[in-house]
């Protein structure tokens, strides 16, 4: 092949890997968002040991009560209460519980037709079909029943896996390939942060902001990121 001819193709090449983005600019992220990516893969990290929420949620949630109350009315999905009358400690215990059910929950999600009956017999299914409070009194008896069932489904949830290989490699799997896989910021884009809502018409103060990591949402307190709720949630009963 001519010399001149190879230097064109080559040339040619080397536009199509910079039109098709292999040659783009890589950035290099700000400082926040390199934290806030690390908090998130640290919950994620601490969950994937015993999917034990409490521990993750203390070690990368905002440490904030009424935050936290805030995320526990908007993403527990208690339904239409009277929230002032329920007390910080009551709902933010009740969303914990909740979260938890859900992380236990999960490594049993599609089961075969002949798998259900075993990962959801009938005490197991009244757990999940459990509704939640219709007023604000009975929270604190639905948030002491949460806790027993949330105990019950654990150690369903370890019987099964002791006994039955296909669910010890389904707990295995969520944990390797959802909670172990590492979020990565991307290379071509800086990650930007987003205002919050004014809420109630009410923004006299200075405008916060946030960054949505993957199904996170994560904020500045007190000098370090910290999660502030996972989109997800919601869905969960």
């Amino acid at each position: 092949m001519p010399r001149t001819t190879l230097s064109c193709l080559l040339l040619l090449c080397s536009s199509l890997f910079t039109i098709n983005g292999f040659a783009q600019q890589r950035y290099k992220q700000p400082p926040d968002v390199i934290e806030a990516y690390r908090v998130c893969n640290t919950f994620q990290r601490l969950l994937a040991q015993n999917l034990d929420f409490l521990e993750a949620f203390e070690a990368t949630f905002v440490l904030d009560k009424a935050r936290r109350r805030a995320i526990a009315i908007a993403d527990g999905d208690f339904g239409t209460l009277d929230y002032s009358k329920i007390d910080d400690a009551q709902l933010i215990k009740g969303y914990r519980l909740r979260m938890q059910l859900y992380f236990l929950l999960l490594p049993l999600a599609s089961p075969s037709e002949a798998e259900a009956p075993v990962f959801f017999p009938p005490e197991i299914n009244t757990i999940l079909n459990r509704k939640g409070p219709t007023e604000a009194r009975e929270f604190p008896n639905y948030v002491s029943q949460l806790e027993a069932d949330v105990t019950r489904f654990r150690a369903h949830l370890d019987r099964l896996a002791a006994g039955n290989k296909a669910v010890a490699d389904r707990i295995h799997k969520f944990k390797a390939e959802e909670l172990s896989a590492k979020l990565e910021p991307p290379l071509y884009r800086v990650v930007e942060p987003r205002p919050k809502p004014i809420k109630d018409g009410v923004g006299n103060g200075p405008i916060q902001y946030y960054y949505e990591i993957d199904n996170y949402f994560v904020e500045r307190e007190h000098g370090e990121m910290r999660i502030t709720g996972i989109k997800f949630f919601n869905r969960l009963f």
